[in-house]
């Protein structure tokens, strides 16, 4: 285990870098890095690596062969000054070295319109990004929207596999506002709405199990829609006993409680 004095950090330098449950490849995938989001390795094991993510505190192992190191003053100036918040689906950023496909939801640090940089490389994105995190609910449901069908994928946030709370902590990371990791997490953010009558949208849903622990999470939209993470992305009905899938012409999930983060 490193002291303090002997921190190591990190920054996603690929597209997507799997973080699993235990140091194995054959372990579950329970999230994943973005490129240009920042990381501390707060253990070694071999060939693997056990990070926590300064998004949202969440730990788990990385291949060190996807580890990209930062310094620690590297790592202070990307998490004290704004990044660029990549909005295209999927887009290519170019330096004179290489191309990188950069999907939604990637930090671009320094971000100034069309250049970004990590340490002393720089790269061109022409894509459309968010540079000032504004509570848009406009822009925010465009944002969702954006993401239809994409498939689920346990530990996914990315519009090619996105599970139900990585998907709601992406979308809301365009507005500013940082969502937990797991569902059950995020219930305990914000305030709640007592009446499926009074939500917003925007507003987060959240089901339970029959032993009434929290396993789904999803965005309210207008006239009592949901859009949420269930096998792909999709649009459902919401009224105060659940999620109504009209396809199947029952309730697919119980609603336990409804938050505001807005």
């Amino acid at each position: 285990m490193f002291t303090f004095e002997d921190m190591k950090y990190g920054i996603a330098y690929l597209s997507i870098v799997p973080i699993r449950k235990e140091a194995s490849h054959k372990s579950e995938m329970v999230s994943q890095l973005l490129f240009g989001e920042t990381y501390e390795v707060i253990q070694e094991n071999s060939n693997w690596l056990l990070i926590r993510c300064s998004y949202d505190n969440y730990e788990g192992w990385i291949d060190s062969n996807q580890h990209r190191e930062i310094n620690e003053k590297e790592f202070l100036n990307i998490m004290e000054n704004a990044s660029g918040v990549a909005l295209e689906l999927v887009n290519s950023a170019a330096s004179g070295y290489h191309s990188i496909p950069i999907v939604a939801g990637s930090n671009l640090p320094f971000f100034d319109g069309m250049n970004f940089k990590i340490g002393k490389e720089k790269f061109i994105y022409n894509g459309q990004a968010i540079q000032n995190e504004a509570k848009n609910i406009a822009l925010f449901e465009r944002v969702a929207m954006r993401y239809l069908n994409a498939p689920y994928l346990w530990g996914g946030r990315s519009p090619f596999g996105i599970d139900c709370s990585g998907f709601t902590q992406v979308v809301y990371k365009f507005t500013g506002i940082k969502l937990l990791r797991d569902a059950y997490q995020q219930a305990e953010q914000g305030s709640v709405i007592n009446f499926i009558e009074e939500t917003q949208p925007g507003d987060l849903a959240f089901f339970s199990n029959e032993a009434g622990t929290i396993i789904h999470v999803g965005i309210i939209l207008k006239d009592q829609r949901i859009i949420h993470s269930s096998g792909k992305v999709r649009i459902d009905k919401i009224d105060h006993f659940g999620i109504y899938n009209s396809e199947l012409k029952k309730y697919s999930h119980q609603l336990k409680v409804i938050k505001r983060v807005f």
